[in-house]
C-alpha cells in the first residue's frame, strides 16, 4: 500500500505505541516467568531425588502441590505492584494515561516508573523512522519486529543480566529468513555466515577471558544476540556493531564506576550496548557507524 511518507510514519508511529505497552508487560513479566520455571523445575527434581532416596523409587513420590496460579504475558491483568490494584482499560492508554494520572496509581498514589512511558514513546519513534523509510511494506513490518525485540532485550538485560532465548533465538531466525525471502537486503551468504561468526567471536573472546582469569566475562545470551545481529545486517557489520558497543559500554562503566553506582561484583551487561549499536546500525548503516567510532578514536 502506498502513502505519502509522513501517513505511514504516523500510522507505523502509533502502532509502534501500542507494542510499546505490550513491551512493558514482556520486560517485566518474561523474566519472572523463566524465574517461575526454573524454580518449579528445581521442585520437581528435588522431589523426585527425596522420593528415591527414602522409597528407592520415583513412583512413590509425595503427591505434588496444585500448580500456581497462571502469570504469562496475557494473565493476570495489570495490577499496581504496591498496592494490588487492577489497572482499568482507561488507566493503560500508552502515554496519555501516564499524564492523565500524573504519573501515579490512581489508587494508592505510589509514582510509576517514567521507564514505562519512555519505552512505549521509543518504540513509537523506532517504528515511526522505519514508516518513513519504508512505507506500509514486508520490510518495514519485519525490521518493525526487529525494533521490538530489541527494545524489550535491551531492558530485560539491563534488569536482570538475562537475555531470554524466547527472543534471542527466533530474532535470529527471523534475521535469516528475513534475508532469504529479501527483506533486509542482506545476501543469504553474509546473512548465514554473519550469524556463525557473531557466535563464534563472542564464543572466542568468552572462553579466553576465562582461561585467562577464571572469571565469566559475558553470558551466552551475548553470543546469541551478536550472532542475531550478524544475520540481520551480514557480516561486514560485526566489527562496527562490536566496536561502538565495545566503547559506548566502556564509557558508561567508567561513569558508573566514578558515580559509585557498579552493580555488585562491579559489572555491567554488554547486551543493551549490543542492542544501542544494531539499532544504529538500523538507522544509519554500519559503514556510517565504523567511521564515526575509527574517528571518535582519532584512527
Amino acid at each position: 500500500m502506498v502513502l505519502d511518507p509522513w501517513w505511514s510514519a504516523a500510522l507505523v508511529g502509533v502502532t509502534g505505541l501500542l507494542i510499546g505497552s505490550f513491551l512493558n508487560v514482556v520486560i517485566y513479566r518474561l523474566p519472572k516467568m523463566m524465574e517461575r520455571q526454573w524454580n518449579a523445575e528445581v521442585a520437581a527434581y528435588a522431589a523426585e531425588r527425596a522420593a528415591l532416596e527414602s522409597t528407592g523409587t520415583a513412583d512413590d513420590a509425595q503427591p505434588q502441590p496444585p500448580p500456581a496460579e497462571p502469570f504469562n504475558l496475557m494473565v493476570p491483568r495489570s495490577r499496581c505492584q504496591a498496592c494490588g490494584h487492577m489497572v482499568q482499560w482507561y488507566e493503560n492508554i500508552p502515554v496519555l494515561s501516564y499524564l492523565f494520572l500524573r504519573g501515579k496509581c490512581s489508587s494508592c498514589g505510589v509514582h510509576i516508573s517514567l521507564r514505562y512511558p519512555l519505552v512505549e514513546l521509543g518504540t513509537a519513534g523506532l517504528f515511526a523512522f522505519l514508516g518513513h523509510w519504508g512505507g506500509l511494506s514486508a520490510p518495514t513490518l519485519v525490521w518493525c519486529g526487529f525494533a521490538a525485540a530489541m527494545v524489550a532485550l535491551a531492558m530485560i538485560d539491563w534488569d536482570t543480566t538475562l537475555l531470554p532465548d524466547d527472543i534471542t533465538l527466533p530474532l535470529l531466525w527471523a534475521g535469516l529468513i528475513a534475508s532469504t525471502l529479501g527483506w533486509t537486503g542482506v545476501p543469504v551468504a553474509a546473512s548465514v555466515t554473519g550469524a556463525a561468526a557473531g557466535y563464534l567471536s563472542l564464543w572466542l573472546v568468552y572462553w579466553g577471558f576465562k582461561l585467562a582469569t577464571g572469571k565469566e566475562g559475558m553470558g551466552y545470551g551475548d553470543f546469541k544476540l551478536f550472532a542475531a545481529l550478524g544475520a540481520w545486517f551480514g557480516w561486514q557489520a560485526l566489527v562496527p556493531i562490536i566496536l561502538m558497543a565495545s566503547v559506548i559500554g566502556a564509557v558508561v562503566g567508567l561513569a558508573l564506576k566514578f558515580r559509585n553506582q557498579l552493580r555488585e561484583g562491579g559489572y555491567v551487561p554488554f547486551g543493551p550496548f549490543l542492542v544501542g549499536a544494531g539499532l544504529a546500525s538500523m538507522v544509519f548503516t554500519p559503514e556510517a557507524i565504523l567511521q564515526a567510532v575509527l574517528g571518535r578514536l582519532g584512527l
